[in-house]
């Protein structure tokens, strides 16, 4: 049992990541579409690529969106109208008509002249009740066909310019009277017909709108079948007009296809393959390129949660609209690998998931190629991200490379730009938007993942953060070494393109540890006495390598990042304390030399190795008597050749190219430090 404890618990890095792998391939397989996949590719008014297409089933010929629309306004115009007529309202004003003619008429003598107002009104109550009088006017063609319930029993069709609107009531009457002998009483007509004339058609828009819906709901959405083994189209042939439609309706046919029992398994296991071989090739990746992240788990576990955080917000957005799809901002993930780790990672990163997603997505190819363009551009264009500036700047320029893909594929594929939808280019705005959440991302990465970016290392950078004050306060001198150290290794940093704030940041706090004993290093003693007079070689050398693991302890306590802890740890490799080592031996020649060796780790990074050939040299030179630049030359050189020797630098990814390039820097800054000027021969 303990041996198999101690065999897992040798292995439980890689234990951890193969598990790490199914999961996120389990994940991202169960978030794929569970319908069938057309395996052909095709663009509008290009050439047919591959081989001669026949029908492999049945299926129906769909009508396109824009057909099925047509039909929709054409069925609108045509459908019935329903207005209903109430016959028993008319019985009752022609009852009061009578009794309003008798009022208007009343001294009016009965005889021929009454008799033939009489008839007046009769003949303009006839005409305004022919078909039906309408409370108001409606928004319909006047030719337009309407459908006439009489008490909801008989049906007639009638125009609708044959309807009488209650407004024109005054104009009628005056167009039935004047040139009359019956002009001379029109104000008694108007008084009689404006109190008697009542509404007695209505717009029935229930039964309109049902008959409506049920034409519409009668649409077909296909025309046509195509018989298995028909040929649809031979390579080489353009694809447009039927032989588009026709494609278009096989491609939907296989993606409505739910997966059956049959097929489910094989299909689901080939999915995994694929999406497995990609998470694959990402983990090779960083084994070969990135062996330091390989190595930590959490960091593996960071990026497949980003891969599979993508992922999962494209496929719910597609499921909720796949007119969407470009809101979703794919950008931040390249953003965020930079800034924790570096723009091959990033861009590495960002194509592997845009790949994942091309199953999913429908337009594949001008998905992914949009999406890999706008990762390029992100790695290019993205430059110390703590500068809000230079954020607001990336994502514009990344916004424009959406909107320029976009414009070119659609005019590629309509051959103008009469249809092309201008409020697309708003979701690539939005998308632009979203992308400036990196921002408050990358602070929530940093505490849920113990990561540090360019953001936290600007911050630490500050000299009145409360542990470098307090530096200051208690020493002084290593304060005032660590800035120097700092300006050294940054300028070292950018001359062989390392992480030059990383590097800055490791320098200003690599001697926190100093603070315990300030007064044992030399750089802080002041008053002339040295506290080391008093002590035994051996106890004075352990002071002095005491200082890494104190300045380890003081690190932690103040919850500084990892990264900026390797700094502390690794400043000094495993150098001896050579000046007590000498001493020692002075006194006695035997005696266990490990007592004056600090303990490591070697220097494992670039930055770190920078660190360690500066805070050296920087210290090393305050025992230099009048320095001229050939006595600088040497003793740079000198410091730097005696650590390679020692094999400090052996762990760290550093050539000796950069090695000459970081000693020529050093040299030059010497020079400017002592203010050196070119010596001219006598």
């Amino acid at each position: 049992m303990n041996q198999f404890l101690n065999k897992f618990y040798r292995n439980h890095s890689v234990i951890y990541k193969i598990f790490l792998f199914v999961i996120t391939t389990v994940l991202i397989v169960y978030l794929f579409p569970k319908s069938g996949t057309f395996r052909y590719s095709f663009e509008k008014g290009k050439p047919w690529q591959s081989e001669n297409l026949y029908a492999p089933f049945d299926f129906a010929i769909k009508k396109s969106n824009k057909e099925i629309e047509n039909e929709k306004i054409l069925i609108s115009k045509e459908a019935s109208v329903f207005f209903e007529v109430d016959t028993a309202l008319l019985n009752q004003v022609k009852l009061n008509h009578k009794i309003a003619f008798e009022k208007g008429f009343f001294d009016m003598p009965a005889g021929p002249l009454k008799l033939k107002m009489f008839d007046a009104s009769i003949s303009i109550l006839h005409g305004i009740y022919k078909v039906g009088v309408l409370p108001q006017e409606y928004n319909f063609n006047p030719d337009k066909i309407i459908s006439i319930l009489i008490d909801n029993t008989q049906t007639k069709a009638v125009a609708y310019n044959q309807f009488f609107p209650q407004t024109n009531l005054n104009n009628f009457i005056d167009s039935q009277l004047l040139g009359t002998d019956s002009e001379l009483y029109i104000t008694i007509f108007k008084t009689i017909f404006f109190d008697i004339v009542i509404p007695n058609t209505v717009y029935n828009e229930a039964l309109t709108q049902s008959a409506l819906n049920e034409r519409l709901d009668r649409i077909a959405l296909v025309r046509g079948r195509v018989e298995k083994g028909t040929l649809i189209i031979s390579k080489g042939e353009v694809v447009q007009g039927d032989k588009l439609a026709v494609l278009k309706s096989l491609q939907s046919e296989y993606e409505s296809q739910v997966w059956t029992e049959a097929n489910y398994v094989w299909i689901l296991a080939a999915y995994t393959v694929l999406v497995a071989l990609a998470l694959l090739m990402l983990l090779l990746f960083l084994r070969k390129y990135r062996l330091e992240i390989f190595s930590n788990n959490t960091k593996v576990t960071f990026i497949f949660f980003n891969v599979s955080l993508m992922v999962l917000l494209t496929t719910l957005v597609i499921n909720f609209n796949s007119g969407y799809i470009y809101v979703v901002p794919l950008c931040i993930l390249p953003l965020i690998l930079k800034a924790f780790f570096d723009a091959r990672l990033g861009l590495f990163t960002h194509v592997i998931t845009v790949l994942l997603l091309g199953f999913v997505v429908t337009n594949n190819y001008e998905y992914m190629f949009l999406q890999i363009i706008a990762g390029i551009v992100t790695i290019l264009t993205v430059s110390e991200l703590y500068k809000r500036a230079n954020l607001f700047i990336s994502v514009g320029q990344i916004t424009l490379i959406y909107i320029i893909a976009y414009f070119a594929f659609y005019v590629i594929h309509e051959g103008n730009i009469d249809g092309l939808k201008w409020e697309n280019f708003l979701l690539f705005v939005l998308c632009g938007l979203a992308t400036l959440f990196v921002q408050p991302l990358i602070y929530a990465y940093e505490t849920l993942f113990g990561l540090v970016s360019d953001v936290s290392l600007l911050e630490l950078s500050d000299t009145n953060t409360p542990l470098l004050k307090e530096l200051s306060d208690k020493a002084p001198g290593t304060f005032h070494h660590s800035l120097n150290v700092a300006n050294l290794a940054e300028a070292c940093a950018n001359e062989i393109g390392a992480n030059a704030m990383l590097i800055r940041v490791g320098a200003l706090y690599h001697d926190i540890g100093k603070m315990f004993n300030p007064t044992y290093f030399t750089e802080n003693q002041s008053t002339g006495t040295n506290p080391h007079d008093e002590l035994s070689p051996t106890e004075s050398a352990k002071i002095i390598i005491d200082h890494v693991i104190n300045g380890i302890e003081i690190a932690r306590k103040n919850k500084l990042p990892d990264r900026v802890v390797e700094f502390i740890r690794t400043h000094h490799g495993t150098s001896t304390v050579r000046y007590f080592y000498n001493k020692q031996m002075e006194l006695n020649s035997e005696f266990d030399s490990s007592g004056f060796k600090y303990n490591g780790p070697k220097p494992f990074s670039k930055e770190t190795a920078i660190l360690m050939m500066c805070d050296s040299v920087e210290a090393a030179s305050k025992s230099l008597k009048d320095p001229t630049s050939s006595k600088i030359n040497s003793f740079v050189d000198a410091i730097i050749n005696i650590q390679m020797d020692a094999n400090q630098f052996l762990n760290a990814n550093i050539t000796f190219k950069e090695i000459e390039s970081i000693k020529k820097v050093l040299k030059q800054k010497l020079a400017n430090m002592y203010h050196l000027r070119i010596e001219y021969p006598e």
